[in-house]
């Protein structure tokens, strides 16, 4: 078996920067995130420890030690708009503007949700996780729409289960390249994470199982309009899903490769929004149901594309 944290330089790595190859393997994080990696040490080329501006040569072993993680910084409270749905002792709904990162991660430390929450409830309530607190579920950067957060440790555990549970109905609007033939369909395909493409996910078998029903609202020239169904919940679905049957959604960096400038200049997201979420409440029982107008960049995409058509 191939060890992970083992490299031998090939034709492809020959005479390339070592920060720069290793950032480009995807395995270890970013350039700089390299560049700390052989600060410390731990980056040892035939053995010796290695320097950022080497070049590496045909046939070098390159190896990364095992290190343990940074503890992540300490999220601070920013004050941060947010849009507020529905709010009660339990429960935060809001309407999660396009570019806004939902958790703290390496590279978004700030600017995120979960600053705008601690502003918003002035502090971070009892028994939730200080990175995480009160996230039942996400949405990706650059998807807007509902996202239903938990106030209280008990709330999040019981939300938690009915996602798990699969009783939360979930509605996307997208909008996708393409003339989508059928006005009604299932995609039904596993999702896995990409074999070689770590960041990636992809339909493949072995993979968990995914599906997604969809229906058409609107034609434009090139692009189609659909209302999304997701019945299960996996990293990316709707994304991998609408490009594994040829129909990438607009904007869509990753899972819409080969679109260039034409997508660019649509739209510089992914046009994917969440519309409406419903949810049985976690103490009253009742089934509740948050919607979010289509975001106003998505809006004028679909003006022009009517526009265009």
């Amino acid at each position: 078996m191939t060890d992970p944290a083992r490299i031998t330089i090939d034709a492809r790595g020959h005479r390339q920067r070592i920060d720069r190859y290793l950032a480009e393997q995807q395995r270890w994080g970013s350039r700089a995130q390299v560049q700390r990696l052989i600060d410390a040490g731990v980056v040892l080329v035939d053995g010796q420890p290695a320097k950022a501006g080497a070049l590496l040569r045909l046939g070098q072993v390159v190896s990364v030690a095992a290190v343990p993680p940074a503890p992540p910084p300490l999220v601070e409270a920013e004050d941060i708009p947010l849009t507020v749905l529905y709010e009660d002792t339990w429960l935060l709904v809001i309407d999660k503007p396009p570019g806004l990162v939902v958790h703290p991660a390496p590279g978004h430390w700030r600017g995120t949700l979960v600053s705008a929450l601690l502003h918003h409830w002035r502090g971070l309530p009892a028994g939730l996780d200080p990175q995480r607190p009160g996230i039942v579920h996400r949405l990706d950067k650059d998807t807007s729409g509902v996202l239903v957060i938990a106030k209280d440790a008990a709330t999040l555990a019981a939300l938690g289960a009915q996602f798990r549970a699969r009783e939360v109905d979930k509605e996307y609007i997208a909008f996708v390249w393409g003339r989508v033939r059928s006005q009604a369909g299932v995609i039904d395909e596993p999702i896995g994470r990409h074999r070689t493409e770590r960041k990636r996910m992809t339909v493949r078998r072995g993979g968990r199982q995914a599906v997604t029903a969809y229906r058409v609202v609107e034609r434009f020239d090139a692009v189609t309009l659909l209302r999304l169904f997701p019945k299960t919940g996996r990293t990316h679905q709707l994304r991998v899903h609408l490009a594994a049957i040829g129909h990438p959604i607009v904007g869509d960096a990753v899972y819409g490769r080969g679109r260039g400038r034409a997508a660019e200049e649509l739209l510089p997201r992914q046009a994917l929004h969440a519309a409406r979420l419903t949810v049985r409440h976690p103490v009253t029982g009742e089934r509740l149901s948050f919607e979010a107008v289509l975001a106003p960049d998505l809006v004028e995409l679909r003006r022009r594309l009517a526009k265009a058509a």
